[in-house]
């Protein structure tokens, strides 16, 4: 089968095109020929420090769907046929998550993941791919989708009527955006884009504020809400966003933070966090249970994934190099 996997080398030079055997296939293991997988901004960190992280040749990415070629003896939940996707923690099914939980993310430093023809994981590690979804759809789900889900409504409570302030134009937030109209939230949002800008308001933003333009973008958040402060912030920035994102938020507002686009570490303000009662609350993607639940909400109230671009198996070095220039908004899909 073909396949990419990342290297001891520099930058996205450790991205090497190649073959590999057929994986086994365990009693309780099901084997999925991918057909499409989705990159997010992890994959990009996970490359171009493969140089430092990697001890040996490794797949990545973490998110893709296929549809199952071969069923272990003692499988019950899946048979040949059926299409669906692997989730982000394979063995984070439900509960808390662990340390156990982080060693097996797909992709990673320490588990293959999906950027290859066939894949093999334990039949509890899948999730049925929403009806009616193409292949390069269901791929967008089980990072980006179910993260914005699990930001907005599990470790939070977004109801109809609510405010929600969401952040830049990437897989996340627009599926953020998509998420919380469909709840009958509004929603305010960030870009420095006039192009993408534009995007977001036809596809039902209220308000894009340039954070560029305006530095205090959460101050200027909270004066479109009339002074009261948004609902619900998601925060997928970091250090640099977490004080405007908490100056947009109000009394006893919750903010989900799950990003560290520009960095983890560094100087913060937290005074409005206990003055005006805030919630802070860390999102890492979601267990099997969590993306069974965002599916069955999808198959009530369908919605579709954002594509920006999609790149065939060969051009995937191309792809990782698209999504690294910013200049997408949605996903970045190859298709297998």
């Amino acid at each position: 089968m073909k396949l990419w996997e990342l290297h001891q080398r520099p930058g996205l030079d450790a991205l090497v095109f190649t073959e590999r055997s057929s994986p086994p296939l365990a009693a309780r293991e099901i084997k999925v020929r991918v057909r499409a997988v989705s990159l997010n901004y992890r994959d990009l960190l996970v490359a171009k420090n493969a140089e430092q992280n990697t001890s040996g040749p490794r797949v990545p990415t973490s998110d893709g769907a296929g549809e199952v070629v071969a069923v272990g003896p003692e499988v019950t939940r899946w048979k040949v046929g059926d299409r669906v996707m692997a989730n982000f923690f394979p063995h984070w099914i439900d509960g808390e998550l662990s340390d156990a939980h982080h060693h097996s993310a797909l992709g990673g430093a320490k588990a293959d993941g999906m950027l290859q023809e066939e894949v093999v994981l334990p039949e509890h590690s899948w999730v049925k791919v929403p009806a009616d979804y193409s292949f390069e759809e269901a791929a967008t789900l089980p990072c980006a989708g179910l993260t914005a889900w699990h930001a907005l409504f599990e470790v939070a409570t977004l109801r109809p009527g609510e405010t929600v302030l969401l952040q830049g134009s990437g897989g996340v937030s627009v599926f953020g955006l998509q998420l919380a109209k469909a709840a009958g939230a509004k929603v305010f949002m960030t870009s420095s884009s006039g192009e993408k800008a534009a995007r977001l308001l036809a596809l039902g933003a209220t308000a894009v504020i340039d954070y560029q333009k305006v530095p205090k973008w959460g101050e200027e958040v909270r004066a479109l809400t009339g002074g009261r402060g948004v609902d619900l912030v998601v925060d997928v920035g970091g250090q640099a966003t977490f004080d405007q994102s908490a100056a947009a938020l109000r009394y006893g507002g919750t903010m989900s933070m799950l990003g560290v686009l520009t960095g983890a570490r560094g100087e913060v303000n937290l005074h409005a966090v206990f003055y005006r009662r805030q919630t802070v609350r860390g999102v890492y993607v979601g267990s099997v249970s969590s993306f069974e639940r965002f599916v069955a909400a999808l198959e009530v109230n369908p919605l579709r994934p954002v594509i920006d671009r999609v790149f065939p198996l060969p051009e995937a070095k191309e792809a990782f190099v698209h999504l690294a220039s910013g200049q997408h908004l949605g996903k970045v899909v190859i298709r297998l």
